[in-house]
């Protein structure tokens, strides 16, 4: 710790659940001061090829990088890092490097920080999160150059001692990817970045915890300074009273003790008292995830996110590239149910090879099925995949953001073209397989009887659900106090949801994040939720939570709720419940 040691306690973006205590290790990885020269003409062919060396060199150790990951993680990170390998070698990088280089004698290092400055000036006036994260990109790239070009160390993985909490600025998909392949990081804090950055995906597919978006913390921070960090709760302590960071620690040990013991039944049935089965599911975007998700009881897959192969492309992912990701995955699963879910983009998550029209409201606007159906080639080209890899194992595919019957017959109708084509092409396919949708719209919300008649099964996504049912931002710090799961309105239209389904005779299952977090289990028992699919983390606790509950218990408290008001009352109704029947939860 330092001899003036600060002590702070910040509120930024919760990106990877989990808490940690440990010691700061701060990586400066903040852009390195680059200098500024002029040369004389005789000059430029050596600075040309000075330039070169370093982009060979970058690219080298990205492949180095890229080798090492498919080792131990798979290809899914490695994808990331091939991805910066191509922009390396955009010809409006490098063509236009060599060219300012030679007409205006400069050093090699300042003409790569114009030329990024003025690729990035292309982004600056697109508000989606996604798209902004990958701005950052070109930064990494330009660092990495700069860095090889004035003999800097480049990759530090190497270096972190056990237990540490990084501490950075930023971080790039590399230092992400390979600080978490060491296992001897506890958590991740940056300055910058949201829940689609780079550390927030990498750190969510390791299961360790992270606080983004924090401010200037980078620079409060001293190394060996004494950090916990709350990833559920997006709060971080720096150099916590003596008694504050006891309590951190009791926390904390109370956490782990619940693990340990929640994994003693991390691979039995998650069955209620009075004998309620609740299938337990794991949400998923990468392949390295799923040890992990079957180490912890996952008895499926509720919910594999399939925009990964989108990120950080110059094109669109191939046929081919979707079916061999999704053949990969129902493969490794065995025969156990896979659900996979049609690429949920834009909105906040713009691929880099699509120009972004700039929306006023782009929550609201071309995003998730509206986006498939306007990008029919791209759609198809998944659809057709998906129907190849049914043969592999047990596939169910889903919808996201169906606001109405329309769209939903027009996402069946694509697929079934598709399924025609392939036959024709005598493409082996496996019978029908059960195609759901997302319900996370209030509009799907009310008309689920409906939507009931044409889905196999609903998939609540309370996520967005909450959001536009409450009409708050949950990233924006100024209205996410607002973001109540027991809201009234929120419980209503989650009952709505299910008895739809019930009286469909379809299953309805939760994806969203209300489905891994115990304060909620006896409400989700109520509702007599058939699935629940979260990150690894959180299954075996909500599993050993189901063991000891009742269904009928969460009934009774559930038909108490719905007669008060505010959320608050219906969060003191429930707690006050738990702890008359001695459930600890959180």
């Amino acid at each position: 710790m330092s001899t003036q040691a600060i002590s702070l306690k910040l509120q930024a973006i919760g990106a990877s659940p989990g808490m940690a205590v440990g010691r700061a290790f701060v990586l400066d990885r903040r852009r390195v001061r680059t200098p500024k020269m002029k040369l004389g003409g005789q000059e430029v062919e050596r600075e040309l090829m000075r330039f070169k060396t370093a982009v060979d060199l970058s690219e080298h150790q990205l492949l180095e990088l890229k080798a090492r990951l498919e080792q131990s993680d798979g290809k899914d990170h490695a994808l990331i890092l091939e991805a910066h390998r191509l922009m390396l070698r955009d010809p409006m990088l490098v063509d236009e490097v060599n060219k300012l280089i030679a007409a205006e004698q400069i050093n090699a290092e300042w003409a790569v920080r114009r030329v990024t400055r003025k690729i990035k000036h292309l982004f600056d006036e697109i508000p989606d999160e996604y798209f902004r994260e990958r701005r950052a990109d070109v930064d990494f790239i330009a660092d990495r150059v700069v860095r090889n070009l004035l003999g800097q160390v480049v990759d530090v993985e190497e270096e972190v001692p056990e237990g540490a909490i990084i501490v950075a600025h930023d971080l790039s998909p590399a230092d992400a990817a390979m600080l978490a392949r060491t296992g001897r990081v506890a958590a991740f804090v940056t300055d910058v970045g949201g829940s689609t950055s780079h550390t927030a995906i990498v750190a969510r597919a390791r299961s360790t915890p992270a606080v983004v978006g924090a401010g200037r913390v980078s620079e409060q921070i001293s190394p060996g300074d004494v950090v916990a960090v709350d990833g559920s709760r997006g709060l971080l302590w720096v150099n916590p009273p003596a008694g504050t960071l006891t309590d951190i620690r009791a926390d904390l040990e109370k956490l782990l003790a619940r693990g340990r013991e929640a994994m003693q039944v991390a691979q039995l049935p998650a069955i209620t008292t009075d004998g309620f089965r609740v299938r337990m599911q794991g949400n998923m975007e990468f392949l390295e995830e799923i040890p992990e998700l079957l180490a912890a009881g996952a008895e499926g897959i509720g919910l594999y996110r399939t925009e990964f192969l989108f990120l950080d492309r110059l094109d669109a992912p191939t046929e081919e590239e979707h079916y061999l990701a999704y053949r990969s995955v129902l493969e490794k699963l065995g025969g156990r149910p896979v659900t996979i879910r049609t690429v949920d983009l834009g909105g906040d998550k713009m691929p880099g090879f699509r120009k972004a029209e700039r929306e006023p409201n782009p929550a609201m606007g071309l995003r998730a099925i509206r986006y498939s159906l306007r990008q029919r080639d791209m759609f198809r080209a998944q659809l057709r995949a998906l129907l190849r890899a049914s043969v592999h194992g047990n596939l169910r595919i889903m919808f996201p953001l169906v606001s109405g019957l329309a769209e939903l017959r027009e996402a069946r109708t694509e697929l079934e073209r598709c399924r025609a084509e392939l036959s024709r092409e005598g493409v082996p396919m496996s019978g029908r397989f059960p195609v759901g949708i997302m319900v996370e719209t209030p509009s799907a919300a009310w008309i689920a009887d409906r939507l009931g008649q044409e889905a196999d099964f609903f998939s609540i996504g309370t996520n967005d659900l909450i959001q536009y049912t409450l009409a708050i931002d949950r990233q924006n710090r100024d209205v996410a106090y607002l973001y109540r799961p027991l809201h009234l309105s929120v419980l209503r239209s989650l009952k709505a949801i299910a008895d739809a389904g019930r009286a469909a005779g379809i299953p309805v299952s939760m994806c969203g994040e209300m489905a891994g977090d115990s304060r909620y289990a006896l409400v989700l028992l109520a509702l007599g939720l058939e699935e629940l699919s979260m990150p690894a983390g959180q299954i075996p606790a909500m599993k050993a939570l189901i063991r000891r509950c009742s269904r009928a218990d969460a009934v009774r408290v559930m038909d108490e709720a719905m007669k008060l008001t505010t959320a608050e009352e219906i969060e003191r109704h429930l707690r006050g419940f738990e702890a008359r029947l001695g459930i600890e939860v959180g």
